[in-house]
């Protein structure tokens, strides 16, 4: 098994944030579309690839879009279609008050505007801006958008806008949370935090990962663990379905959108070898979205040019003391066991069925390759008999508390949770011993 142990990555979590001019330093169009990716969205038409065709498809049949001017202002951007650049506007100056669609329109659909078309989404631009209150991602990403979009047209406001998102959200969000071994982001946040990640990069030239360098390295082997092994087969195309709150039918929006982050992610960064598995777990086929919700992001940032690496060498387990997190899987094949921790959810996934194991715990160690989960309500006392090197996590110890570990033939040591109170134990192939384990009996 590969082993991923986070706390061994010798990357700084924190960094200062770069000085910089708070202004879009890019001409209409700024948002999503820097020159490299219009050239591949046009590249993609010309050779009428298959993510090309499913949009045609779709768009050009008439099909009921739930996004309709996302939807028409990228096939205006990829194909000149004046046509559907026009309905795109005409979306946008209609009753639609969705901030971060009208920026897109607005933003890339300039050439088709009149003068009077301009300055009524200048305003609502500027009225949803002044409406818009929050810090959730979605809420800041769509600000973001705004007051780019309205770089040049109304003075100021993208200073504004982005030093306070940048300085203030940021630090807030994501560095102090992270400082005290939090998780900033939940899974379903991802895509609102790409196009935020991609419209400051293109338009500023800083990368605010990079102040937060371990957590997004390790971003793309979690994101792709936090799926369940079992794909959902729906009319249009397979799904690769993430963390659902309890077993049920999945939401398939949010599939979509898990796939948009993940393409997303691999636009950011096309070199680190995380985000080559991360496009070998990404290009194939039977995933390619061509519903009227996922046909677009598909579209937008998928890039079959991009080399991939099998994910079936990445870890099957991702652990990160620090924030508590652990997800294991027994294999790579869909039948897969699946085991998650994290952000307050403790999951099992087996044979189809999704299990909230804070209502049903676990009653038995649970044997996933090499890996053993072995709940503390089974008892501290446990033989082992391992065949080849094991990792062994004690759930459902206090957080961060120190305890001692007894084996046999071998001295005592005291280890400590993790946040998550997890016990992590490793022990050498053709290991045969009793193993106890008592809470420290020192006090700081």
């Amino acid at each position: 098994m590969v082993w991923l142990a986070l706390a061994a990555l010798a990357v700084p979590l924190f960094a200062q944030t770069p000085a910089v001019e708070y202004a879009a330093r890019l001409d209409h169009p700024r948002l999503l579309l820097p020159a490299k990716r219009q050239r591949l969205l046009e590249r993609e038409r010309e050779r009428e690839s298959l993510r090309w065709n499913q949009l045609n498809l779709l768009v050009s049949g008439g099909a009921r879009m739930p996004e309709p001017g996302f939807a028409h202002a990228l096939f205006y951007a990829a194909s000149g279609d004046m046509e559907h650049g026009r309905k795109a506007v005409d979306w946008a100056l209609g009753p639609g008050s969705d901030l971060r669609q009208i920026a897109l329109v607005f933003d890339w659909c300039q050439p088709l505007l009149s003068a009077s078309d301009s300055e009524r989404l200048i305003a609502k631009l500027k009225a949803g801006l002044a409406k818009s209150a929050g810090k959730q991602t979605s809420v800041v990403r769509n600000r973001v958008l705004a007051a780019l979009a309205l770089a040049g047209h109304m003075k100021g406001v993208e200073h504004t806008v982005l030093k306070e998102v940048m300085e203030d959200w940021w630090k807030e969000k994501v560095l102090a949370p992270l400082e005290t071994g939090r998780v900033p982001f939940l899974p379903e946040e991802h895509y609102a935090l790409l196009e935020l990640l991609h419209a400051i990069r293109d338009n500023t030239d800083v990368d605010l990962r990079e102040t937060a360098a371990k957590h997004f390295l390790t971003l793309p082997v979690f994101h792709i663990l936090s799926h369940y092994p079992a794909p959902y087969p729906a009319a249009e195309n397979e799904y690769r379905v993430p963390l659902m709150a309890a077993h049920g039918e999945p939401d398939l929006r949010g599939a979509v959108l898990s796939r948009a982050a993940a393409l997303a992610m691999v636009a950011f960064d096309t070199n680190s070898q995380e985000m080559q598995f991360l496009q070998g777990w990404l290009i194939q086929d039977r995933y390619l979205m061509n519903s009227t919700v996922g046909a677009p992001y598909e579209f937008l940032w998928a890039n079959p040019y991009q080399p991939g690496l099998s994910f079936h060498y990445l870890p099957n387990i991702f652990h990160d003391p620090k924030t508590g997190r652990l997800i294991v899987r027994s294999h790579w094949e869909d039948d897969a066991v699946w085991f998650y921790q994290a952000a307050g959810q403790l999951q099992l996934f087996e044979n189809g069925v999704i299990r909230d194991l804070k209502k049903q715990p676990l009653e038995h160690e649970l044997v996933m390759g090499n890996t053993v989960l072995r709940p503390a309500n089974m008892g501290l006392r446990f033989a082992l008999e391992t065949e080849e090197a094991a990792y062994y996590y004690v759930t459902g110890l206090k957080p961060e508390a120190r305890y001692e570990i007894e084996v046999d033939d071998e001295g005592l040591r005291e280890l400590e949770t993790d946040r998550g109170g997890l016990l992590e134990l490793r022990f050498p192939a053709q290991r045969k011993a009793g193993v106890r384990i008592t809470e420290s009996r020192q006090k700081d």
